[in-house]
């Protein structure tokens, strides 16, 4: 067909629309450019553009436009869709004019802070680090880049063009897995979801390796953010000749993983002290083949951060056997004590107790006495005779469950006389209580109680320390010897997987995951989501779908590889390709460095062979070790204790001393049985606090809603309802003299336990929802 002059101006007008386009996105990049220049040198905690709002990871603001007379005046100035059904947990990051967001399927994207426009869209970036990312910049402010985890990598990208930096490591990738005390082809798990800590030119991170036995040690690890190279590691597993080597059995970094620092790094920019809180050694329940107090687990460790040397450790832990991780951000606070001026630094943990130390010298500020604890009855096992506990300040958790304290409201009569007797046949003698060979064993605060990820914060002048916080019960079962499970034995992950999804998922996602009209196909699960954000479904519920809270990181793994994998095949899993994702906005990249998307190793590594999160490879030539025994974490019964499920607490530690506490809203289906004040159950992790010098605290709430408390008193002074449910950490900035509180809003909404608690509503806006007060 010939031209005619009609047909020839759309194709001027889509010339033009492309000019027009690119001239938008130049515009844009300088509008980046002047931004994040004029934000350089602004006072600290007058900005967001880290990771828990800055190196000190205090969630604290210095500004002063929100205050409590004018706070419930806060309205919706902008919000952001993320056009997507994924539940995001990501810490914005703002840098001058500019917030950086995950949204759109796992991308990147930038945005005017005033105004939620896009800037530009790196999209498809699967694997990528759910909680947040990093920000550098040179010190001419010429060079700006985000850094961030993706599968077994570290990435970088240009904060101004949102193009990926190939001269970063090789091509544009760190491979995580090289560098540490195993085979690379042999590590499965490596990334973790929580960013690293920017320290001069540095980039230091931690790794979340996983629970099994033979999993990765967790060593830490600074980079060069200009070459990618490797300046320092630190052995949190020490090697021969290393302070610590003596605390394990010989060669036992050959051969025990975990140690990790999955969570929050504080550093002190001043002095150059990081501050690192680590978990467990692997595996969690049984620890015959690591006997001793096991050095680094479970520590507090304080680090130079040029140079990887350790200045000093406190192991609230020793020989962990409850998967008591320390996991929140240490906080770094002035305080006065006897007189005197100390600059100190606490740490919450999952058992309850805040430590609080000088943070130049790690002497405790208050007496911290080793007590004897109950002792392991489990053939092989040595549990460690005492643990530290602290005299001040007091416990934030409950640390004991009785038969008294079974929750009255959410069973019937009968229940609860069943679980009165339950918990008092237990093996339950108090906090530290071992696993048991013989009993099921209560451990309380559970491995999900206390403080985890995102739940500290601090007034760090004031001395005032704020924790988020929940109960909820261990029941865990007896630990007993089982024969090493390769991925389709009787303990694998295809056998456990194949029995999960044969009990939970079959009558809604079909025998052959094939889907119904309820539920989707599951066949391409691993074309559409990685581990993590299959198990961060899984936990919140997605549209009809429920929420499996009570589900061990275990099991969701075992019944992931069975979905991506039921013949055991072992097929690589690198995500649906980069060129097959296509988004409408300003996309200016697609798919990070190139092979940053692929997931798997060597499909025939040895330790790919072995299912589930507990199971492993076996141990390396020449190591003696006893038979592997194997429990749960049993997280089923949350509801098990009485209120309150979730509360927030703050500290006076000038005195050592809880100011108040207060519960995390209220469980509605308790509420109609009588309960008052219950606090949300699971309301105390995966979300966060902001710290204000005017006296508020934000909270996002499992129950949908944002409150702004008194910070003095507790009492709540805001409160606004989001379309959907919130997980991750809030932040707060401002810019052209205006200020924003800014809440992840994208999760599935429950409103209490159980199948009447749960509230989801299909079609609301799911994003990015910012707050601010009236023009």
């Amino acid at each position: 067909m010939r031209n005619s002059p009609s047909m020839k101006a759309p194709v001027l007008n889509r010339r033009f629309h492309r000019i027009s386009l690119m001239l938008r996105l130049v515009s844009c990049v300088a509008m980046i450019a002047a931004s994040i220049s004029t934000a350089a040198g602004q006072n600290d905690h007058r900005t967001w553009k880290e990771y828990g709002g800055g190196p000190d990871n205090s969630k604290f603001v210095d500004l002063n436009q929100i205050t409590k007379a004018n706070v419930n005046k806060l309205t919706v100035a902008w919000e952001y869709p993320t056009r997507d059904a994924e539940p995001y947990l990501f810490n914005p990051i703002v840098v001058g004019n500019v917030m950086y967001v995950l949204a759109r399927g796992n991308s990147l994207v930038a945005l005017d802070a005033t105004t939620g426009r896009e800037i530009w869209i790196h999209a498809h970036l699967p694997g990528i680090g759910t909680r947040g990312i990093s920000f550098w910049e040179s010190k001419d402010h010429k060079d700006q880049r985000l850094i961030f985890q993706i599968n077994h990598y570290i990435e970088e990208i240009d904060a101004r063009t949102g193009k990926s930096i190939l001269t970063f490591g090789d091509r544009g990738l760190v491979d995580l897995r090289e560098g540490l005390s195993r085979a690379p082809e042999t590590v499965t798990r490596i990334r973790s979801n929580t960013p690293g800590r920017v320290f001069e030119n540095l980039i230091i991170m931690g790794s979340a390796t996983g629970e099994s036995y033979m999993s990765p040690p967790g060593d830490l690890r600074a980079y060069n953010v200009i070459t990618g190279k490797m300046a320092w590691v630190f052995h949190t597993i020490p090697h021969p000749g290393e302070p610590g080597y003596e605390t394990w059995p010989k060669d036992a970094w050959k051969y025990i993983g975990g140690t990790n620092t999955w969570g929050e790094i504080t550093l002190d920019e001043k002095s150059g002290i990081l501050y690192f809180p680590t978990g467990s050694p692997t595996y969690d329940m049984y620890g015959a083949d690591r006997t001793g107090k096991n050095l680094y687990g479970d520590c507090l460790l304080a680090i130079n951060a040029r140079t990887g040397t350790l200045i000093w450790y406190f192991q609230d832990i020793h020989h962990d056997l409850w998967d008591y991780d320390l996991t929140s951000a240490p906080q770094l606070i002035s305080i006065r004590h006897n007189g005197k001026e100390i600059q100190a630094v606490a740490q919450a943990g999952k058992d309850g107790f805040l430590y609080v130390f000088d943070r130049y010298t790690g002497k405790p500020v208050w007496p911290i006495e080793e007590r004897l604890v109950p002792q392991s009855d489990v053939p092989g096992e040595h549990s460690w005779p005492t643990q530290p506990f602290p005299t001040a300040p007091p416990p934030f958790a409950r640390q004991t469950l009785t038969a008294n304290d079974i929750d009255p409201y959410l069973m019937t009569p009968e229940e609860r006389a069943i679980w009165k007797k339950r918990v008092a046949g237990d093996n339950n003698q108090g906090l530290f209580t071992p696993p048991s060979a013989t009993k099921e064993t209560v451990e309380m605060p559970g491995a999900r109680g206390g403080s985890n990820w995102g739940t500290t914060a601090a007034n760090p002048d004031k001395g005032l320390v704020y924790v988020l916080t929940q109960d909820w019960p261990s029941f865990i079962p007896k630990v007993a010897e089982r024969s090493l499970p390769r991925a389709g034995g009787q303990y694998g992950a295809s056998a456990t997987g194949k029995q999960i999804f044969t009990e939970n998922c079959q009558s809604c996602h079909g025998t052959n995951r094939q889907g119904s009209a309820v539920a989707p196909a599951l066949t391409d699960l691993f074309l559409k989501l990685n581990l993590d954000d299959f198990e961060q479904i899984l936990k919140s519920g997605k549209g009809e779908m429920p929420a499996f809270s009570g589900l061990s990181s275990s099991n969701a793994e075992a019944l992931y590889s069975w979905l991506v994998n039921p013949d055991n095949q072992h097929p690589q899993r690198p995500g649906a390709s980069a060129a097959a994702i296509s988004l409408d906005g300003p996309v200016v990249a697609s798919g990070g460095a190139p092979g940053g998307l692929s997931t798997a190793g060597n499909p025939n590594a040895e330790a790919q062979k072995y299912g589930g999160n507990f199971a492993g490879p076996p141990y390396p030539k020449g190591v003696t070790a006893p038979p592997r025994m194997y429990s749960d974490y049993g997280l089923d019964f949350p509801y098990v204790v009485s209120p309150p499920w979730s509360s927030i607490v703050a500290y006076d530690l000038n005195s050592g001393t809880i100011k108040w506490k207060e519960p995390l809203g209220d469980d509605q289906v308790a509420a109609r049985e009588g309960a008052k004040d219950s606090g949300v159950e699971e309301g105390g992790e995966r979300r966060g606090i902001i710290v204000t010098s005017t006296g508020l605290l934000f909270v996002n709430c499992k129950d949908g809603k944002v409150r702004a408390f008194d910070a003095e008193t507790g009492k709540v002074l805001w409160t606004t309802d989001l379309t959907t449910g919130t997980e991750g950490i809030p932040a707060m900035y401002e810019v052209n003299g205006r200020e924003y509180l800014v809440v992840p809003a994208s999760s599935p909404l429950k409103l209490g336990l159980g199948p009447n608690g749960a509230q989801t509503n299909p079609g609301t806006k799911q994003g990015y929802m910012v707050f601010a007060l009236p023009n």
